[in-house]
């Protein structure tokens, strides 16, 4: 598969457009103190993202990455016309003006598509429920006609939600329809894919269609939801660029709160396997989780899940207002994503300052990542490891640079060693540290491959590879 070149360089910063604007939740619903956005007033409120964008390019991103804009019954992902606006949302002209802005400042676009299922009132699946068996678009979708029920026959849904109608990926016709959708919004504007639920699809169908979308857009890149599974051998079977890293944001947060770095050792062991054969996409948050403030017990060590973020491979992905620490619970209930889909101000001027040392962390580590950008391909090593302290390398896969990066989440300071024999990792109980209290003796002189090197960012870095109590730092490894 060709690499997309560009996407190597792409930092994203995600939203939800229809929560981020405060659009209404629910198509065709008033908006306080307006008109109902379906079939009256369309709100023209995708025009309004024009104003983070230099946001956006302050904090290091240079990709926009949208969730659903098309038109839907509610939150985006019950879509009803792929090929129209959100009326809640604004119009294909106003989709033209962000694209062009976009454009303009270098900043790439990626839409989101939802090609797993649909929502009730999608046109096909509304000619299905007016002729049943008889309706031309009966092979569009999974369904029982032996079954009864209330619209008279079943049919499958996504994952028990019966307001989300599966599509039949077996159909031609529903191929057809995937490719030309994609290509209309290549065209417009768009450099990108993130597929939706793209494990609940067959990776046959994936590759069908991006192969012929790919044959009109080679520089499209395509990145697929996947929670759990063998994501190589996914890459490779659907002809997808990417998938979400969900076992790296899991071993991230699960880590740092047990104070179980081992977890995360394994995890980038895997990272590395996965890095070799695709570029993942890494985030500590996005729309569907429990933001990453909320998420992290210790507030002291949501500076060291960024700081794993931007030095493992990867194309990264911030979750717009995880950059300000915004705090946010999901819920398996009603109403869950509420919380961490709020609607933003108008401008960043709106803000809460309360946030802004964060942004600033994110700065610091994005030009941090932008200064190497061969961390795009990095692999990573252990270079220590003890429950509550971890130190790793970072190193180019095709040149001799290398950065090491020392996490201390304990409760005193902790001298990292120099590595053992032949370059492997010292052993815990090795590192120079004394049992407790705090006061640890530096180490002897760095031996080749060691942590120590200049210091490019920290928090608490004490010299001497010698990191304070809950601490970090990355360094510019020494040869």
């Amino acid at each position: 598969m060709p690499t997309i070149d560009w996407a190597e360089h792409a930092i994203w910063w995600q939203l939800h457009p229809i929560s981020f604007t405060g659009a209404e939740p629910v198509a065709g619903a008033p908006a306080e103190g307006g008109a109902p956005a379906e079939g009256g007033l369309v709100a023209h409120r995708l025009a309004g993202l024009a104003a983070w964008l230099d946001y956006v390019i302050d904090l290091g991103c240079n990709g926009l990455a949208l969730g659903p804009v098309f038109a839907s019954e509610t939150h985006g992902y019950d879509t009803v016309d792929h090929y129209r606006i959100d009326p809640r949302l604004g119009t294909d002209e106003d989709f033209g003006r962000l694209a062009g802005a976009c454009r303009d400042r270098g900043i790439r676009l990626l839409l989101d598509g939802v090609f797993n299922h649909v929502g009730r009132g999608f046109p096909a699946f509304q000619d299905v429920l007016a002729h049943g068996r008889s309706s031309r678009f009966a092979p569009w979708f999974r369904l029982d006609f032996g079954s009864g029920g209330p619209d008279g026959f079943g049919y499958a849904d996504f994952e028990g939600h019966g307001n989300l109608v599966a599509l039949n990926h077996e159909e031609p016709a529903v191929r057809d329809y995937v490719a030309d959708v994609m290509r209309h919004w290549l065209e417009r504007g768009a450099s990108g894919w993130r597929l939706d639920a793209a494990y609940r699809v067959p990776t046959a169908f994936w590759r069908t269609v991006i192969d012929r979308v790919r044959g009109d857009h080679p520089d499209a890149w395509f990145v697929g939801e996947v929670i759990h599974g063998d994501y190589a051998a996914i890459v490779a079977e659907s002809g997808l660029d990417s998938v979400t890293q969900y076992e790296l944001w899991k071993a991230t947060w699960s880590s740092l709160n047990d104070r179980n770095l081992f977890e995360l050792a394994w995890a980038l062991d895997r990272h590395n396997g996965f890095a070799e054969a695709f570029l993942p996409l890494t985030f500590v948050g996005n729309h569907d989780v429990t933001r990453i403030a909320s998420r992290i017990g210790d507030e002291r060590h949501l500076a060291h899940a960024l700081v794993i973020l931007f030095t493992v491979a990867g194309a990264p992905s911030v979750y717009a207002g995880d950059e300000q620490a915004f705090r946010g619970v999901k819920y398996d209930r009603e109403g869950g994503d509420d919380e961490i889909r709020p609607a933003f101000p108008a401008s960043p001027d709106g803000l809460a300052p309360h946030g802004w040392p964060v942004y600033r962390l994110h700065q610091d580590l994005i030009g941090l990542r932008r200064r190497h950008p061969w961390l795009a391909r990095a692999r990573t090593r252990v270079l220590h490891l003890e429950n509550e302290a971890l130190a790793y390398e970072a190193a180019d896969p095709a040149g001799q640079a290398r950065l090491a990066v020392l996490l201390n989440l304990s409760d005193r300071a902790v001298t990292f060693p120099a590595n053992g024999p032949n370059g492997q990792p010292a052993p815990a109980g090795q590192s120079g540290q004394s049992g407790s209290g705090g006061n640890a003796e530096p180490a002897g002189p760095a031996a080749s491959g060691s942590v120590a090197g200049k210091t490019l960012l920290a928090s608490g870095y004490l010299g001497g590879a010698r990191v304070e109590a809950h601490g970090w730092a990355v360094l510019e490894a020494t040869p």
